[in-house]
């Protein structure tokens, strides 16, 4: 708490006036003072000092909260078990002397003093069991989650204005350059990107490449392949040699394994008439 200095609404003396002219040289030594250039012989008794000449300023809080935090951190209570009595008289002196010098902003005040009071009075009635038997909440709760998180959100203020701030702590610096100096790059429109894009992939169209494996395949291989499929068998139909899944070239190595096995008599090959099925054999007995 502190206390403003008192104002006299006195007008000024000044003992090193000018004298007034008509008046003896002499009485400047008796003189308390001058006013207005008339000597004064002795203090008036009946100055006028108005009502608001000495005036009284307590702490400046933001709010309620802000009270409530201050009272309870300056005798180190513990917030999560606050002394209800002691907080709420200190509170109540406080809202009585605000009322006297602004009672608008203590309609504020007066509300957290009901609530305070409200909290009071449910600690000492007798607490009421919950449906479901368990204990009932501590009726100082929702204020003191209420304090806690207002404290946090003035701690995380205050930590923002302890920041530096251009203009208080330090000066933005500026650096003029000369226009005429600046590359000026002209300015792309979608539509060109767009275009430029679909012609890279015009392009990449026009050189796509396969890459081709050659697929080793032997004619004697399947040579014992027509062999040993045809043991066991009388015969078989010209098309029962050929494995269409394994594609064209197995197909032509096939063909020519077979002539290679005719042309060496190891396989016949019959038909009994014109346009009749193909049949082909062994032309030797396996042992």
């Amino acid at each position: 708490m502190s206390v403003a200095p008192a104002s006299v609404s006195l007008p000024a003396l000044d003992p090193l006036a000018p004298a007034v002219p008509g008046l003896p040289e002499t009485v400047d030594a008796v003189a308390v003072a001058r006013l207005y250039g008339e000597p004064l012989f002795q203090m008036p008794l009946d100055l006028y000092i108005p009502p608001d000449a000495l005036e009284l300023f307590l702490e400046a809080f933001q709010g309620p909260l802000d009270l409530l935090i201050y009272l309870i951190r300056r005798q180190n209570f513990n917030i999560l078990d606050i002394p209800l009595a002691d907080v709420t008289r200190q509170y109540l002196s406080y809202v009585d002397q605000l009322r006297k010098h602004n009672l608008e902003l203590a309609s504020e005040y007066l509300l957290m003093a009901a609530m305070l009071i409200e909290i009071k009075s449910r600690m000492l009635l007798p607490p009421k069991k919950t449906d479901d038997g368990s204990e009932p909440e501590d009726p100082r709760a929702e204020l003191v989650r209420r304090l806690l998180e207002y404290e946090q959100i003035k701690l995380a203020a205050a930590r923002l204005g302890a920041l530096p701030v251009a203009g208080r702590d330090f000066q933005l610096a500026q650096v003029h350059t000369e226009p005429s100096l600046l590359p000026r790059f002209p300015d792309v429109d979608a539509n060109d990107l767009r275009d430029a894009w679909a012609d890279i992939l015009r392009r990449a169209k026009l050189n796509q490449h396969h890459k081709i494996t050659r697929e080793q395949l032997s004619v004697r291989e399947h040579m014992s392949i027509v062999l040993r499929r045809l043991q066991g068998e009388r015969f078989l139909e010209f098309q029962q040699l050929f494995d269409v899944s394994r594609g064209q070239p197995v197909l032509v190595v096939t063909f020519i394994a077979m002539l290679e096995l005719a042309r060496e008599r190891l396989l016949e090959i019959t038909q009994a008439e014109a346009f009749a099925p193909i049949y082909v054999r062994l032309a030797y007995k396996p042992s």
